[in-house]
C-alpha cells in the first residue's frame, strides 16, 4: 500500500506514530508522513531543526515532510497558534502534493484540526481516510479548562463533529470512546473499530539490576500536562515524608513541570529527571517497584486509556494510579496493581504504603501485567489489525 500519514507530531518527538510508520515501512508499504517542526513537549523548536533543516528526510524507510509551525512555548495563545499554524501549513503543503496514495491515515491527538488537510486531500483525490483517535474532541478542551456550553466549546464541538464525520473509519483506543461518538457527538452511523495501543519493544528488554536497591521506587514516566495532574503524585509524596524508604521518581516534561517542582520544594523523597530520550526509559522502568499513572477527574477524560499503561504492562510492572474509568477498570481486570479516585493524593499515598509492605504481591502483579499485555496489547496484533483496516479502505 501507498500510505499517506498526517500527524502534527513525529520523531524525534516522543510519539508512538513514529514506531507504527517504521513498522509499516518494514512490511514493504510505502509510507509518507506530513508532520510539523518538532517542538513538543518543551515548546521550543528542537536544536538542528530550525529553518529549512530536515524539512524533507527519510527515517528508517519512512519519508517525512515537516511543515514549518509556530512552537508551543507557554501560554494559551502560543498553543492556539501552534495548533492552527500546522493546520494552515499542512493544508498548503497537501494542496501541492502531486503524489498518489491508496489510503490516508490520520494519527489524531490534540488538536483534532490536524486532520483538516488530510480530509481535504482525500476528498479531492477520492481516497478514504482512517482516523486513529487518541484524544477526544472537544472534550479535551473541557479537561483543559474550557467550560462546556461556552462559545469556544460550542464552536469546537461543531468543528470536531464535522471532522469525525468526514473520516471513513475511526479507530478508537478505548472502548469507552464509542459511547461518546454515538451520544455526545451524535454520530450513530460512524464506522468505529477498537484498536488499543501497544508498547515499543524496548520495554521487553529491561536491565536486570535496579538502580536504587533497598528503596521502594514509584516511577511516573510521560507528559506532565494539565490533564495528567502529576501534582497528585507530588501531594502524595508530601504525605509520606515519614517514609524515607518510599521515593518518587518523575520522568518527563510538560507545561506543568515547573508547577510540580515548586509544589515539591522541601521534599527529599521526590526526584525530577526532566525529559529523557526513549532509549533511556528502560533504566527508569527497571528501577521501579511500581509505575504511576494519574489523570484529571473528568467524566469523559476518564474514558481514555493513556498509552503509558501499555508500556507499564509490557515491562511487567505493577501499576498504582489515581485515575478513574477505563484505566482503573483495565488495572482491575488485569489484577496488576491498585487504582484510587483521580486527584485523591491521600488515597494514593495509602495505596503505595500498602504495596510497599507486600513485596510478594508486587511480583504477582508484575507477572499479571505482562500476561495481560501479551493477551490484549501486543504490537504484532495491533499491526495486523491496522493493516486490515487500511486495506479495507483502499
Amino acid at each position: 500500500m501507498r500510505i499517506l500519514v498526517v500527524c502534527q507530531y513525529y520523531k524525534p518527538e516522543p510519539f508512538r506514530i513514529s514506531d507504527i510508520c517504521e513498522a509499516l515501512a518494514a512490511q514493504g508499504h510505502s509510507v509518507t508522513v506530513v508532520t510539523g517542526t518538532p517542538n513538543y513537549p518543551e515548546g521550543e523548536i528542537y536544536a538542528g531543526y530550525e529553518g529549512q533543516a530536515h524539512r524533507d528526510e527519510t527515517i528508517n524507510g519512512v519519508r517525512v515532510h515537516r511543515c514549518p509551525i509556530h512552537p508551543r512555548k507557554k501560554g494559551a495563545l502560543h498553543r492556539f497558534w501552534n495548533y492552527y499554524s500546522f493546520v494552515l501549513a499542512s493544508n498548503r503543503y497537501l494542496r501541492s502534493l502531486k503524489e498518489d496514495f491508496d489510503v490516508v491515515l490520520v494519527n489524531q491527538l490534540s488538536p483534532v484540526m490536524m486532520a483538516e488537510g488530510a480530509l481535504r486531500w482525500a476528498k479531492r483525490h477520492r481516497k478514504k481516510t482512517v482516523l486513529y483517535c487518541l484524544d477526544l474532541w472537544p472534550e479535551s478542551l473541557s479537561a483543559g479548562g474550557i467550560r462546556p456550553g461556552s462559545l469556544i466549546y460550542r464552536i469546537f464541538w461543531h468543528i470536531s463533529r464535522r471532522i469525525y464525520r468526514g473520516a471513513d473509519m475511526i479507530a478508537i483506543t478505548s472502548r469507552g470512546f464509542e459511547d461518546y461518538f454515538r451520544t455526545t457527538l451524535r454520530l450513530p452511523s460512524a464506522k468505529l473499530v477498537y484498536l488499543p495501543q501497544y508498547a515499543e519493544e524496548l520495554f521487553d528488554r529491561l536491565p536486570k539490576a535496579p538502580l536504587h536497591p533497598g528503596v521502594f521506587n514509584a516511577v511516573f514516566a510521560g507528559n506532565i500536562g494539565e490533564m495528567q495532574t502529576v501534582e497528585t503524585i507530588v501531594e502524595a509524596a508530601g504525605k509520606l515524608t515519614s517514609r524515607p524508604d518510599i521515593h518518587f521518581h518523575i520522568v518527563g516534561d510538560g507545561v506543568r513541570l515547573d508547577a510540580c517542582r515548586q509544589l515539591a520544594e522541601g521534599l527529599s523523597n521526590v526526584t525530577f529527571y526532566g525529559r529523557r530520550d526513549v532509549s533511556e526509559m528502560p533504566d527508569f522502568y527497571a528501577m521501579a517497584d511500581v509505575m504511576l499513572v494519574t489523570l484529571k477527574a473528568d467524566p469523559v477524560l476518564s474514558l481514555t486509556l493513556p498509552g503509558k499503561v501499555q508500556s507499564y504492562f509490557a515491562a511487567g510492572k505493577p501499576v498504582a494510579g489515581a485515575i478513574n474509568g477505563e484505566t482503573a477498570a483495565v488495572v482491575a481486570d488485569a489484577n496488576c496493581g491498585a487504582c484510587v479516585a483521580a486527584e485523591d493524593a491521600n488515597a494514593l499515598a495509602e495505596a503505595l504504603v500498602s504495596l510497599a509492605s507486600a513485596p510478594e504481591r508486587l511480583g504477582e502483579y508484575g507477572a499479571n501485567a505482562r500476561r495481560y499485555y501479551e493477551a490484549h496489547f501486543q504490537k504484532d496484533a495491533f499491526l495486523r489489525a491496522l493493516t486490515d483496516v487500511l486495506k479495507e479502505n483502499c
